[in-house]
């Protein structure tokens, strides 16, 4: 049998009991026994990132964790921001919630430019699969998918349970809680990036963790095992085009990357599901 591994970028593989830190921040390489390779790149909502913390290996095709819907709204917003700029953010202060309070706070940290709609680097990356034509597959599955849909309805109902309703009345309270817990798993960036930057990747953790709190573990976990199956689909189609060679880029917020990586080396069954070729009709600066 093929060795299953994770690897830094330029280092050895990881064996599978060496899983990165949840805020680490390195890309990392899964290698599917099959053949080829999925590269996850952790990323923080609405902020920029600098040049040296993007990806620098090749890669053939994008694999958005997100419906095909997301481009419209990437678009609408891209529309929104030309006509009033920071509209956006303005919606996202008042709209309250976890993500009003982590844009209340990550909008303050100093030398981080962040507030960024759309979302700076998955719309960075998709630009770039728009540009040189390659594959991009979105991995949510649509609401014509039935478990899919199965799926939407208990994550319905697990978050209108009256005890996570009763909960966000008090959701400031559970956010300054996390957030002590999570610095403790603060990593240093990058040399030549801003320290500043763990802060926001702190309150991204806290962000995520209140997310998923809402949904429940056990939903969650079906979730990034269907998400899991579908990469590994993903990287299928695109081994016929590139052999072992291949390597599908993955877009994904940093807290979360550690659970699909989790995911990946449990070697869920392959769900095949087709790409969509992308329009060069944009053609705007990487």
């Amino acid at each position: 049998m093929e060795r299953r591994s994770v690897a830094r970028l330029g280092q050895k593989p990881m064996s599978v009991a060496r899983l990165p830190e949840r805020l680490d921040w390195p890309d990392h390489r899964w290698s599917d026994p099959n053949g080829g390779s999925i590269l996850l790149h952790g990323v923080l909502p609405t902020v920029v990132y600098p040049r040296v913390m993007r990806p620098r290996v090749h890669w053939h095709a994008l694999a958005l964790l997100e419906s095909p819907d997301v481009v419209d709204m990437w678009v609408q917003e891209e529309k929104d921001e030309a006509e009033s700029s920071g509209v956006n953010l303005a919606h996202g202060l008042v709209s309250g919630g976890t993500m009003g309070i982590f844009l209340e706070e990550v909008t303050q940290i100093e030398e981080v430019t962040s507030g960024r709609f759309p979302d700076p680097e998955p719309r960075r990356v998709h630009r770039l699969a728009q540009r040189h034509n390659r594959p991009v597959f979105f991995i949510e599955p649509e609401l014509d998918d039935e478990d899919w849909e199965a799926h939407m309805i208990a994550e319905a109902k697990e978050v209108s349970r009256w005890k996570k309703l009763l909960g966000l009345v008090t959701v400031g309270k559970k956010w300054r809680k996390r957030v002590k817990v999570n610095i403790f798993e603060a990593e240093k960036p990058p040399k030549g990036v801003t320290a500043n930057l763990s802060s926001a990747a702190v309150l991204c953790a806290t962000w995520w963790d209140l997310n998923e709190w809402l949904i429940g573990e056990n939903i969650a976990k079906a979730r990034n095992e269907r998400f899991a199956s579908r990469l590994r689909g993903a990287l299928k189609e695109l081994r016929t085009e590139y052999g072992n060679d291949a390597v599908l880029l993955v877009p994904l917020f940093l807290p979360w990357r550690k659970s699909i990586l989790e995911e990946l080396t449990n070697l869920p069954d392959v769900e095949e599901n087709s790409s969509n070729k992308t329009s060069t009709a944009s053609m705007e600066e990487e």
